[in-house]
């Protein structure tokens, strides 16, 4: 597929040299790359509908399985499982896994290696092309919340600021370890490949399909670690209340450590330039 790479100035300018307005700006030159990926998005249609429709189909299926559940005691509804985890999923397809195709393209495609000769900084570069996956992931997190609210009776949260704390954390955690994965491929083909083991850890351990609640102790603790699990904790906390402050900051330490490694690892270890 082809790309047009937005003007963001001479090659071999000094990519910190933009003083101005507009395109000058890192904002600017953020929204111009944005702007393009959004219309590269667009024409990748299996990309789109795995981003757009997968997330808004998953809790539907999810619904019949915790109705099978058996949650006495351990303070959860159906509504509190399903609707973080209908935030889980977005941020797994419409984010990660979309990004991690949309990175693994650009790559072999040579669009990053020629960003890098213009104005635009790495980071710059990284964020521009994540900005409408991640956008797409906030809009359908909002949906699918109203909805689940609206339609499971589960009511407003009791803490709000858990809840939307856990979602900023989770969309400024799935960029960079989209970045990384697609390290681990040659293609956009094997992108999708690559993404797989992470999501499905994700999906059955980080309290998706599964609510940590009803797992066996050592199993949850070991699913505390993963990275999408203190966003789940978090945003199910925000909802029933129940969440102590010693698991709110064990769940903030983690995502926090989770942020931190995966923009480290992309600093040190992501490929602008195909393998050969």
């Amino acid at each position: 597929m082809s790309a047009t790479v937005p003007a963001t100035g001479n090659p071999g300018t000094d990519k910190g040299a933009g003083t101005g307005t507009g395109m000058t700006t890192a904002a600017g030159r953020m929204a111009a790359l944005a702007r393009a990926e959004l219309t590269l998005l667009g024409r990748s249609k299996a990309t789109l509908a795995a981003a757009v429709f997968m997330p808004l189909l998953l809790p539907f299926s999810l619904r019949s399985t915790v109705d099978q559940m058996d949650l006495k005691g351990t303070g959860l509804s159906v509504g509190s499982v399903v609707l973080p985890s209908s935030v889980g999923f977005s941020l797994l397809f419409a984010v990660y896994s979309s990004l991690v195709s949309v990175y693994a393209a650009r790559r072999e495609e040579l669009v990053l290696k020629r960003l890098r000769t213009g104005e635009l900084r790495d980071a710059e570069i990284l964020a521009g092309a994540a900005l409408p996956s991640v956008a797409i992931g906030l809009v359908q997190c909002l949906v699918l919340t109203v909805a689940c609210a609206a339609l499971l009776d589960i009511g407003a949260p009791r803490a709000p600021h858990l809840a939307v704390l856990g979602l900023l954390l989770g969309l400024a955690m799935w960029p960079p370890l989209a970045a990384i994965t697609a390290n681990f491929s040659k293609s956009v083909e094997g992108a999708q490949v690559a993404s797989m083991p992470l999501m499905l850890v994700s999906l059955f351990g980080s309290g998706t399909f599964f609510p940590l609640q009803v797992m066996p102790d050592q199993l949850a603790s070991a699913c505390e670690l993963l990275p999408l699990t203190p966003v789940i904790t978090l945003i199910r906390g925000g909802w029933t209340g129940g969440l102590s402050a010693h698991d709110t900051l064990g769940a903030l330490g983690t995502a926090v450590a989770w942020i931190v490694l995966a923009v480290f690892a992309v600093r040190r270890w992501f490929r602008w330039e195909p393998r050969r």
